[in-house]
């Protein structure tokens, strides 16, 4: 039985340590790794930060250049806009992970149902996929939050629903790969079932490159919500976000430059760390290298 199995099992012990000694050898796997921390750290510590409340407004220092009292400045009624930034944080990494999830908990069944039972349900897979690959990723989720209605939790589904078919082609193109190794085959010839196949085999061995492409897949996310928060589609204001800042603050480029900038800045910073992290994380789990 044991000749019958996956021979990468036999490189799992070395494989951790092959993993961590590329990912620390990998200096923008490093960079952006932190950036990612540091930005999930900021989300997760608003409650307790001594700032003020992100809707709280000060009449008295409306558009207040950054100072001592106000770090980043103030908007155009009064706000910190340090605080909405440590706010808006939450509903951006939200949104780029929960869209993710939504993608990945849809898409990878059924790419793993269309390549594994192949027939006549891979061919309605595929094609309900080449379908919604034909519209632009942007443009899809826009149409699908507009008819879900202007808000974080439906922009995350239409998000999410936009980003599947990218998972459907990738796990039905891993799963198709998997099942010609002799492994599987061999498997298949001594009578494992089908979910004992799938969950010893295949699974384990898409999972790296679906891990690789959800870490990539959040960044985009991430750009997507920002988008469809600038236009109102996504979380609704006075409830903080990046993109909705951004939305107010075009109004005010000269007077207040400071207000598009830090949201700026840091949607860039998110979707660069974690571009960074999976382009390491991709190399770090290069079957070949492993």
């Amino acid at each position: 039985m044991t000749a019958l199995s996956d021979p990468s099992a036999t490189l799992a012990p070395r494989a951790p340590s092959r993993f961590w000694r590329k990912m620390r050898a990998s200096k923008s796997a490093i960079l952006g790794a932190i950036l990612v921390a540091f930005f999930v750290l900021v989300a997760l510590a608003a409650p307790i930060l001594p700032l003020p409340g992100p809707t709280e407004t000060d009449w008295g220092a409306v558009r207040k250049a950054p100072s001592a009292a106000h770090l980043f400045g103030t908007d155009e009624i009064g706000r910190d806009v340090l605080s909405r930034m440590v706010w808006g944080a939450q509903a951006s990494l939200m949104a780029g992970v929960v869209s993710v999830l939504i993608a990945v908990a849809l898409g990878v069944p059924l790419g793993m149902v269309s390549g594994y039972l192949r027939g006549w349900s891979d061919a309605v897979i595929s094609r309900f996929t080449e379908a919604l690959l034909a519209a632009p990723f942007l443009i899809l989720a826009i149409a699908l939050a507009a008819f879900l209605g202007p808000s974080l939790s439906n922009a995350m589904i239409a998000i999410g629903l936009s980003a599947m078919p990218l998972f459907i082609r990738l796990a039905r193109a891993q799963t198709m790969s998997v099942m010609t190794e002799d492994y599987v085959e061999s498997a298949r010839a001594i009578g494992l079932g089908h979910v004992a196949l799938i969950r010893k085999y295949i699974l384990p061995n898409i999972f790296p490159p679906i891990l690789v492409q959800a870490t990539l897949t959040i960044a985009t996310a991430i750009i997507a919500e920002a988008s469809l928060s600038f236009l109102g589609l996504g979380q609704q204001p006075p409830a903080p976000s990046w993109g909705s800042m951004l939305n107010v603050a075009k109004n005010f480029l000269e007077q207040a430059p400071w207000m598009a900038m830090w949201p700026g800045i840091a949607i860039f910073l998110v979707v660069l760390g974690f571009n960074l992290l999976g382009d390491g994380l991709r190399d770090a789990l290069d079957p070949k290298d492993l």
